[in-house]
């Protein structure tokens, strides 16, 4: 019985489905679709061309909120280029600094 449910449990796992990561090009989409996927999905790999110049393709993992950060990461406001707006408002999760051990009293 012991090895019983530790294999029912593998095999459960193993055939559930792993949830990817969407990739979107931003200068496709409007400022609404991209912030309506972030609602939907959570979190998407947005990218978009660099316009400085290089036109190097940009990208990064943007989140809807904090809960889509590991538990040592917050969420910084960033913008991105839509079809409709050159800087979009969305979040990026940023790992935080360390505690260094001085102690913070706010006035």
């Amino acid at each position: 019985m012991k090895t019983v449910l530790p294999m029912t449990l593998l095999l459960a796992l193993a055939g559930s489905q792993a949830h990817a990561i969407e990739r979107y090009q931003t200068m496709r989409m409007t400022c609404g679709e991209v912030q309506s996927v972030l609602q939907n999905e959570g979190a998407a790999i947005l990218r978009w061309q660099s316009r400085n110049g290089s036109n190097l393709p940009r990208y990064d993992r943007y989140v809807v909120d904090s809960r889509f950060c590991n538990f040592d990461e917050f969420t910084r406001y960033e913008g991105v280029p839509t079809r409709d707006n050159p800087a979009c408002g969305v979040y990026k999760c940023e790992q935080a600094e360390p505690f260094d051990g001085r102690i913070f009293i706010p006035y």
